[in-house]
């Protein structure tokens, strides 16, 4: 999480001899710019000044991040309390506070978690920094061939898709194609019991038009381009689901906690059960 200072700066000057081995520090990473976001350390020259075109037209970018995080705790306790003891979080991102795991199981020791991310730093950071644990393992895997996720060993060992699951897909959405969505969240249904949840935020410019392109623009040299969806293309990506009130919201507007301010539109966010 940020610690007031800048984001932008937060970095530091690393050689590209420093970057873990099979790392592209050249060109910008969609996990390593949202790290820039939340004040972390993990990122490059690259990822700063691609982060640094999207604060330039949205100073409260972070803020957005931060908000997005937040939402996850809240969407993880409703999990919890509706009994759910098992969570995919697809497209996970780098390590950082408020981690699923960490909001999970402080609730509900027990709670078992599967991480996956398709960038290979995410995998080099979640073992240098998770601990180790029975309860919680990261995979490197593409949410857009979820057979490979749904297949992959360790999640089996954890996951038992016989029992309702929370299937997060947290600010990940808006790096694939429509159809893309459509067959992964598709595939993930399919095997979902009923009483699973799929938690999902999505950016938009919507509440950006003066200024929303030039911040998505931040993305086009990435590693994966962003793309901004409405709140009613985001409605239609929980076909097959039933929205939760109050349904697609802005992200701080979602069943925010007490003395919550209206805060950013620059993403939206949604929870649904499986009948």
């Amino acid at each position: 999480m940020t610690n007031g200072t800048d984001p932008a700066a937060s970095g530091t000057d690393r050689g590209e001899e420093q970057a873990p081995p099979g790392i592209d520090v050249r060109t910008p990473s969609p996990a390593r710019i949202y790290d820039v976001f939340l004040g972390g350390k993990d990122n490059y020259a690259a990822d700063r000044a691609a982060a640094e075109i999207a604060m330039e037209a949205g100073p409260d970018i972070p803020r957005a991040a931060r908000e997005n995080r937040a939402f996850l705790g809240r969407a993880v306790r409703l999990a919890v309390e509706s009994g759910i003891r098992q969570f995919l979080d697809l497209g996970t991102g780098l390590p950082t506070q408020g981690n699923v795991h960490e909001a999970a199981q402080s609730l509900a020791p027990d709670a078992r978690v599967v991480y996956v991310d398709n960038d290979p730093i995410v995998l080099v950071h979640a073992r240098a920094l998770l601990p180790p644990s029975e309860t919680t393992i990261v995979i490197q895997a593409d949410f857009r061939e979820p057979a490979a996720i749904l297949e992959h060993p360790k999640t089996r060992s954890l996951i038992d898709f016989d029992e309702p699951v929370a299937v997060l897909m947290l600010a990940v959405l808006h790096f694939a194609t429509d159809d893309e969505i459509r067959d992964a969240i598709k595939a993930f249904r399919e095997v979902m019991a009923p009483g699973s949840l799929l938690i999902m935020s999505h950016s938009t410019t919507e509440g950006h038009p003066e200024t929303g392109d030039k911040a998505v623009s931040a993305w086009k040299n990435a590693t994966a381009r962003l793309r901004s969806r409405t709140q009613k293309e985001v409605e239609a990506l929980f076909d097959g689901f039933d929205l939760l009130e109050p349904g697609v919201v802005w992200v701080p507007q979602w069943r925010p906690d007490p003395g919550t301010g209206d805060g950013t539109r620059w993403m939206y966010a949604g929870v649904a059960r499986k009948p």
